[in-house]
């Protein structure tokens, strides 16, 4: 072999038997940059307590039957919007106004008699003064004509009741409003007491809710307390009163207090869910823990179907996809009512730690 080639293998074969080549060989593919993270952040501080609430219309009345009787009209169902004594249905009313038209008819002999005996007590007072008849007889008369007017005002108030009683088929709308529920359909036979429409005036709503004892004191500084009504694009509401019921319930330890909310509000109706959001007070400062607002931004958020979660990283750098419940929305971040607790690290891109699952 010549010795240029002998020199050229020989160069070759520490080439390859250096330590920098065998490295470059055996080196291991990059790895995918760490996730990135964002901690689950608490509000700053416990300064507010929040109580599951219910909306209540003010003024919510159930209409029932007085008497018996087939509903002949029914004028409304539910979801109508009705005005100040509008008729709402009628029943059938035969046989009570043929009483009130026997009562007023008897009235009106009544009236005739009175007329009679008015004209004969007169003709027996002027008898009496030129001492025709004795004083007996122009008692008699007066008698009669005392009679006859007593049975004028008895026949009268029967003919009123009877009139009455006959208004009590037609049921009329005690106020504007909205009709609730209506749980009966023509041709039904009701009895007395058997309810027969449901409405209230949507003008005038509140918010009940149950408070415990321990924070109640919150209560006493009813400018910082608010109301959240889900769905609504309001956001959280300053109740125009504040009502604490003097009464708490021996079972529970709380008390119910009413939160009146602005007149004619768009979107709230009766029986829906509400939040209310109170002060913590001194007393309270045990709860203020446990009541921790936790944040975290909304773009962290995973939807699938029904179930909401965020990807949890644990120490090992592992993205686990966790549900969550969550809260009220502030600015760009959500609360999370449960799944999480505060310090957690949770996945910003919750479309990169689907990935590297």
């Amino acid at each position: 072999m010549p010795p240029k080639h002998l020199a050229a293998l020989i160069a070759l074969a520490s080439l390859l038997g250096s330590p920098l080549a065998w490295a470059a060989d055996k080196a291991e593919p990059s790895r995918p940059p760490a996730l990135a993270t964002v901690a689950v952040q608490s509000s700053g501080a416990s300064d507010s307590l929040s109580l599951d609430a219910v909306v209540e219309a003010v003024r919510q009345t159930t209409l029932s039957a007085q008497v018996p009787g087939a509903i002949v009209a029914l004028r409304v169902k539910a979801g109508d919007s009705v005005k100040a004594g509008q008729e709402l249905l009628r029943m059938d009313a035969s046989a009570a106004s043929q009483n009130a038209a026997a009562s007023d008819a008897q009235v009106q002999a009544a009236q005739a008699s009175l007329n009679v005996a008015t004209k004969d007590f007169e003709r027996q007072q002027q008898l009496f003064q030129k001492q025709y008849i004795s004083q007996s007889a122009l008692d008699r008369a007066q008698a009669q004509w005392l009679a006859a007017q007593a049975q004028v005002k008895a026949l009268q108030a029967q003919a009123g009741a009877a009139r009455t009683q006959s208004g009590f088929f037609t049921l009329n709308a005690p106020y504007a409003g909205v009709v609730s529920e209506v749980p009966v359909t023509l041709g039904d036979m009701v009895m007395p007491g058997r309810p027969l429409v449901t409405m209230h005036d949507p003008s005038a709503l509140r918010v009940t809710a149950a408070v415990p004892q321990s924070a109640l004191a919150g209560l006493s500084d009813s400018a910082a307390v608010r109301v959240e009504l889900p769905g609504l694009s309001s956001g959280l509401l300053q109740p125009t009163q504040v009502q604490l019921l003097p009464v708490v319930d021996a079972a529970t330890h709380t008390s119910q207090v009413r939160l009146s909310l602005p007149a004619n509000l768009k979107g709230a109706a009766p029986g829906a869910f509400a939040r209310i959001w109170l002060p913590l007070g001194a007393g309270t400062s045990a709860a203020a823990g446990k009541n921790q607002r936790l944040y975290v931004p909304a773009s962290a958020l995973v939807r699938r179907g029904e179930m909401t979660g965020l990807y949890v990283v644990n120490a090992q750098g592992l993205a686990l996809l966790r549900q969550v419940r969550l809260g009220a929305t502030k600015g760009a971040l959500v609360e999370i009512l449960s799944g999480v607790s505060l310090g957690e690290k949770v996945a910003a891109d919750p479309q990169a730690a689907s990935r590297e699952r």
